[in-house]
């Protein structure tokens, strides 16, 4: 998931890189000596953690099989083995089919930053069950995420403030609180987590999934990385060209653009997203609840989000849905089509004065709980996000921006510009405006763009595919709405992939699904 709406774009993130030849002097003979050589001991799952988000353990899948979970020693820091180590935390199911059959592994990253593979494959894992009729499915907690060294920052009543103020500044008042929330977020971040925070950057990432290779068995890692999953299996395929296997990029980070460039892209994207709702919604036989026409519905909302600007509405109790909460609320909606009903249904009742089930969803977004418990995943975004990205931006580039941000998207536009500040007074520098993921020498990469995608927008699938380099990148284009292809269940994306990823067989560049 930006900083802001959680799916990361390079808007605002950028991976830091250092040279191949330069890390494999420095850590290499310590990973290939030792922790290449560690034996994974796998057990019955725990239920997640608090940092992961709760909840149960994961339960077998429907058709049989038992999820496993080990933990895997890493440097804490890459350029330096005497550092230390950190635990990886891993979880795997076995491969369905013949042993004779299998390829290997295939691990899933599913974005974020800051998104926990501990729960999250779990929870998606009846999508992929053709998938494992040839591969063991793995995921993990990424370094920072969850019970990977995970970065903390506030505690529960903290984050509940941090997220019910008003992100939007309209006054010096505002403006002024606004800056410190953030000044005190990062502070307590550096005091929390202070040991583990120049570690987290996605090249950090990319090498413990190429030891994560090594300790699995595989000769070749095999992957499936989605929205910021897609820029962490490029940066290790710029790293590692000669160890990608069979690897697919689903929901495309654009890694090409700076911050500012990213985040309008971003605002673009979320905004072409609420127009298809407000034209779905009022194409209904049964008329549109929430608008008579798509400009009444975003007109209508948009006068909600003022209103509670200057007055917020009861939410789930003791909170209130400020214009921050309900904005965070409508965004997490339009992540799929799935979620335009609910997207209704909280702006009926928002109308009528009961926040809730916008409330909900904004909750969802920032990974709190019904208990009122936070996982991890946004102080491990931010964490992410600006050990990457080396750009600092200040009020005065903020303003300037402004014009530009509205014109991209009058809902969301003053909320991405003002999230470019996430990382002012971040405690760690950032490594670099964007990720290079030019990876020659790398077999076909599968790069699947969603024209209706709010997160990471279409356009970012192309450039994915010329950054790669000639003969890497394969494209493929989902005419579809939300966030991601292959989970949306269109079985011509589900063929391509599957065929891919089962028999090898690369489907043709410029293939077009709807």
């Amino acid at each position: 998931m930006p900083n802001r709406f959680r799916i990361r774009t390079a808007a605002l993130t950028a991976a830091a890189v250092v040279l191949p030849s330069l890390m494999a002097g420095c850590a290499g003979g310590f990973v290939d000596g030792e922790l290449s050589s560690q034996k994974l001991i796998w057990k019955d799952c725990p239920a997640p953690s608090e940092s992961e988000g709760g909840g149960s353990a994961p339960p077998p899948l429907p058709h049989g099989g038992r999820w496993q979970c080990t933990t895997m020693k890493a440097p804490l820091n890459w350029n330096d083995p005497t550092s230390g180590t950190i635990g990886i935390a891993l979880i795997r199911v076995k491969s369905s089919g013949p042993p004779s059959k299998r390829i290997g592994s295939l691990v899933f990253n599913f974005g974020g930053p800051g998104g926990s593979g501990i729960t999250a494959l779990p929870a998606f894992a009846p999508d992929y069950e053709t998938l494992r009729t040839r591969y063991d499915l793995v995921s993990f907690d990424p370094r920072g995420v969850g019970r990977s060294a995970g970065v903390e920052c506030e505690d529960d009543q903290q984050l509940d403030a941090f997220f019910q103020q008003d992100m939007t500044p309209d006054t010096a008042a505002e403006q002024s609180t606004f800056l410190n929330s953030i000044k005190q977020f990062n502070k307590g971040c550096r005091q929390r987590s202070g040991r583990v925070l120049p570690y987290v950057r996605t090249t950090e990432a990319a090498r413990d999934m190429d030891l994560m290779r090594k300790v699995l068995g595989d000769a070749r890692l095999h992957y499936f990385g989605i929205s910021y999953g897609t820029e962490l299996g490029a940066v290790y395929a710029h790293l590692f060209p000669k160890n990608v296997g069979r690897a697919v990029l689903d929901a495309v980070v654009d890694p090409t653009g700076d911050p500012v460039q990213g985040s309008l892209a971003q605002a673009k994207g979320f905004q072409l997203a609420l127009d298809n709702y407000a034209r779905d919604c009022t194409s209904k036989s049964t008329g549109c609840p929430v608008g008579r026409t798509p400009s009444d519905v975003k007109n209508r909302i948009a006068k909600l989000l003022k209103d509670l600007d200057e007055k917020p509405i009861p939410g789930i109790f003791p909170r209130r849905l400020t214009q921050t909460a309900a904005t965070n609320g409508i965004a997490q909606a339009l992540y799929s089509k799935d979620f335009w009903g609910y997207l209704t249904e909280g702006l009926v009742q928002a109308y009528a004065g009961n926040g809730k089930v916008l409330m909900a969803l904004s909750d969802a977004l920032n990974g709190r709980n019904e208990n009122g418990q936070y996982s991890n995943l946004i102080p491990a975004n931010v964490a992410i996000n600006c050990a990457d990205q080396k750009p600092r931006y200040t009020v005065a580039d903020v303003k300037a921006q402004l014009p530009r941000f509205r014109a991209a998207s009058p809902l969301f536009g003053d909320y991405l510009a003002w999230g470019l500040l996430s990382c002012t007074n971040w405690p760690v520098a950032g490594a670099a405006v964007h990720p290079d993921v030019s990876a020659p020498g790398a077999p076909p990469i599968l790069v699947i763009g969603n024209t209706g995608d709010p997160a990471t927008p279409y356009e970012g699938a192309r450039r994915m595919v010329q950054a790669l380099g000639p003969g890497v990148g394969v494209e493929l284009t989902y005419k579809g709405q939300g966030h991601g292809s292959y989970d949306s269940k269109n079985k011509c994306v589900q063929t391509a992939v599957n065929n891919y990823l089962l028999n090898g067989r690369v489907p043709a560049a410029g293939t077009v699904c709807s």
